[in-house]
C-alpha cells in the first residue's frame, strides 16, 4: 500500500470516534502493558501472544521488517466507548466493548502499514550472527574497534582451527593460512580508508612503479598484520618485490585484512588469537616453502630472524638483509654482531629520527588513551599511574596521561631519561615506593621482569596492569599462572587475576602490547614507519656490494628527511629555502642533510 493511499484512509478517521486514554479499559490492547510497552510498538513478543490468544487478530510484523503500527480504526464499526468491558475466553479470547445500546462491539484493532520499499531494504540486510549487528552492547563496543580490535568472524567459524581448513581465493590460490576468505571485501575498504592516510607510501608507490626499484625482491615479513601493513605489502609488491607474511603479535592481527591480501594473491599465515604453537607455525610456512626463498628480511621483534637462524641458517647465503624496527628486535641484533653472528647487514629503523621522533612518540601518546578506555573503561582524571621508562613511548603516554588528569610517576634507569622526566613535571620514583598506591602500572622500556611477582603481590584491589613496549617479557605474567590464583575473563582481552583474599588486578592482553592487541593506532603515524622501512628494504637490496658489512647500520639521514618531506604536503606546509650564503654559512648543501648522522 503506497503512503499516499494510507494517508487518505487516515485522513478519513475522526478524532472523536478515536478512544482517549482515559476511556479505554485498563487492559486494552492499546493501552501500555505492566512493562510499560503497546502493540501499537509493535513488539514482536506481545504482538505474538496476542495473535495466538485471537485467530481474527492481525498478523504480527516480522522480526527484522520495518513495518509500522499505527492506529486506523473503521469510524462505521467504532463503538462509544464505555466503561464496561467483557472478556470471554470461550469467545475467541478476545476483549470486547458493551455500547450504551446494549450491543457488543470488538475493541478496535490496529492496522500495521507496510512500507514495499522498506521491507525490500529489511529484507536484504545480513542475518548471519558473524555479521556485525547494528546495536551493540556495551561491553563489545568498548572492547571492539573498527579495524583491530573487531574483526568480521562468522562465530561458526570460531572453533576450528585455520590450520585445519582447506581455503582457496577466487583465483583458487590456496597458499595462505587465515581465518576465513569470505571476509576479503571488509578488509580491502579498511585498506582503502588506511590509503586516505598514508600519503608518503602512496607518492612512494607513484614515483617509483615505472622503475621497480624491488624487481627481484623477495621479502619475507613478520609485523602486525593491518590495514596499514597491507598498504605497505601492496607497496612493496608495486615496486617489484614478491611477499610471503606472518604476525608478530598473536593478538594484533585483523582478521578481514588479512583475508582481503589472500584474495590479492599475498601468501599470508596470521590470524587474531593464534596460540604459541601456531605463532612458529605460521613463521616456518612463510620461511619453508618449495621453490621460494627470501633474499630480504623485514622483522618486527626478531623473532623471524631467530627462527631462521636456528632453523634453516643456510638461508643467510641468499638473503642480503635484514630491516628491523623494534627495540627488541635492534637489540637481538645488537648481541649477534657483538658475537660475531650477523652474517648479513641488518638496517635499524628503530632508532631513525622518523621512527624515534613519531611512532614511538605521536603513535602511543593517542593510543595509549584508546586501548584503555576500550579495554576498561576507566576515567583517569585523578587516577594515580606509575610508567615504566621515560624513552619516546613513556614520554607520549606521560604527556597524554598528564593531560586528562592523572597523577603520573615514573621509573626510569638512564639518569638523562630521568632528568627529562623531572622537568616535564614527572615525579621521578622506584616501583616498590609507589606500588602499592598506583591505579594503573604501564611498562615501556623493552626489557624482561620490569613488574615481577613480588610487585603484582603489594598491587591495590582493582589495579589495571599493561604493557606498552613490544614483549611480552616485562610483566611476569607466568608467575600468575599457579594454583592459588584464579583466572577470570572479563572480556576479550581483559582478565581478573583474583587472590585467595579476594584481591584482583585486571591484566590487559595478557601483558602484550595494548594498543595494538586491544585498540588501534594512527594511521597516519604508520605511514612514516612503513616509508622508513620501504626505503631501508629498497636501500639494502639494492646497494652495491661493500657498501654494508656484516653489521647493523642506522638509516641515513637523507633517507630520514626524505620520509619526513613525502608527509608534509597533507599539512599545506612549505619549507623555507637556504640561501647560497646561508647554506655556505652553515656549511651544509641547499638540498640536505640538515642533521648529522648522530643527531637522534
Amino acid at each position: 500500500m503506497s503512503v499516499q493511499v494510507v494517508a487518505a484512509k487516515m485522513a478519513e478517521v475522526e478524532l472523536k470516534d478515536v478512544p482517549t486514554g482515559k476511556d479505554l479499559p485498563a487492559e486494552s490492547p492499546l493501552t501500555p502493558t505492566s512493562e510499560g510497552k503497546s502493540l501499537g510498538r509493535n513488539d514482536p513478543h506481545e504482538a505474538g501472544s496476542s495473535a495466538a490468544a485471537s485467530p481474527t487478530a492481525e498478523p504480527s510484523a516480522k522480526a527484522g521488517e520495518g513495518s509500522l503500527g499505527l492506529l486506523a480504526p473503521n469510524p462505521a464499526k467504532m463503538p462509544q466507548a464505555s466503561a464496561m468491558k467483557r472478556s470471554d475466553p470461550q469467545q475467541n479470547g478476545g476483549e470486547a466493548f458493551v455500547n450504551r445500546d446494549g450491543t457488543v462491539a470488538e475493541a478496535p484493532r490496529m492496522k500495521k502499514i507496510q512500507f514495499a520499499d522498506q521491507k525490500q531494504e529489511f529484507n536484504k540486510r545480513p542475518s548471519k550472527i558473524g555479521r556485525r549487528s547494528l546495536s551493540r552492547s556495551i561491553s563489545q563496543s568498548s572492547t571492539d574497534s573498527y579495524s583491530s580490535a573487531a574483526s568480521y568472524t562468522d562465530s561458526s567459524d570460531d572453533e576450528t582451527s585455520p590450520r585445519d581448513k582447506q581455503q582457496k581465493n577466487s583465483k583458487g590460490n590456496g597458499d595462505f593460512c587465515i581465518k576465513n576468505i569470505k571476509q576479503a571485501d571488509f578488509g580491502r575498504r579498511e585498506i582503502e580508508i588506511a590509503e586516505q592516510e598514508m600519503p608518503a607510501l602512496m607518492a612512494l608507490r607513484k614515483r617509483a612503479q615505472g622503475e621497480k626499484p624491488l624487481a627481484g625482491a623477495k621479502v619475507v615479513g613478520c609485523t602486525h598484520i593491518t590495514a596499514q601493513t597491507a598498504v605497505l605489502m601492496e607497496t612493496l609488491s608495486a615496486l617489484g618485490a614478491q611477499c610471503r607474511w606472518a604476525a608478530c603479535n598473536i593478538y594484533s592481527t585483523q582478521n578481514e585484512v588479512a583475508a582481503a591480501l589472500a584474495e590479492g594473491g599475498f601468501s599470508v599465515f596470521a590470524w587474531k588469537g593464534e596460540s604459541e604453537d601456531d605463532f612458529w607455525w605460521c613463521i616456518d610456512r612463510c620461511v619453508n616453502v618449495e621453490g621460494w626463498q627470501p633474499n630480504m628480511i623485514l622483522d618486527d621483534g626478531g623473532d623471524l630472524t631467530h627462527w631462521i637462524y636456528k632453523k634453516y641458517p643456510n638461508m643467510f647465503k641468499k638473503i642480503k638483509g635484514i630491516v628491523e624496527e623494534s627495540v627488541t628486535g635492534v637489540h637481538r641484533l645488537y648481541q649477534l654482531s657483538k658475537a660475531g653472528k650477523l652474517c648479513v647487514p641488518a638496517m635499524n629503523v628503530n632508532d631513525s629520527v622518523t621512527k624515534q621522533k613519531f611512532d614511538n612518540l605521536y603513535c602511543c601518546r593517542e593510543s595509549i588513551l584508546d586501548g584503555l578506555k576500550r579495554t576498561t573503561d576507566v576515567m583517569f582524571g585523578g587516577k594515580q599511574v606509575v610508567v615504566c621508562g621515560y624513552g619516546e613511548v613513556g614520554k607520549g603516554c606521560c604527556a597524554a596521561l598528564k593531560a586528562m588528569g592523572s597523577i603520573v610517576y615514573v621509573t626510569e634507569i638512564d639518569p638523562i631519561c630521568a632528568l627529562q622526566a623531572c622537568m616535564d613535571g614527572f615525579r621521578l620514583v622506584k616501583l616498590n615506593e609507589v606500588i602499592r598506591q598506583v591505579d594503573i602500572v604501564i611498562t615501556c622500556t623493552g626489557n624482561k621482569n620490569v613488574v615481577v611477582r613480588e610487585y603484582l603481590d603489594r598491587m591495590k584491589n582493582g589495579c589495571i596492569v599493561c604493557n606498552m613496549g613490544h614483549s611480552n617479557t616485562e610483566i611476569d605474567v607466568a608467575s600468575l599462572r599457579t594454583p592459588e590464583l584464579t583466572w577470570e575473563r572479563v572480556r576479550s582481552q581483559v582478565d581478573h587475576v583474583i587472590w585467595p583474599d579476594g584481591k584482583r588486578i585486571v591484566l590487559l592482553a595478557e601483558g602484550r602490547l595494548l594498543n595494538l592487541s586491544c585498540s588501534t593506532v594512527p594511521t597516519f603515524v604508520l605511514s612514516i614507519t612503513a616509508t622508513t622501512q620501504a626505503l631501508a628494504l629498497i636501500e639494502l637490496y639494492n646497494a652495491p656490494e661493500g657498501r654494508y658489512k656484516q653489521d647493523v647500520y642506522l638509516l641515513p639521514k637523507k633517507m630520514d628527511e626524505y620520509v619526513a618531506s613525502l608527509h608534509l604536503p597533507t599539512f599545506d606546509a612549505h619549507l623555507t629555502e637556504l640561501s647560497d650564503e646561508q647554506a655556505k654559512y652553515l656549511g651544509l648543501n641547499k638540498n640536505g642533510p640538515f642533521k648529522p648522522n648522530y643527531y637522534r
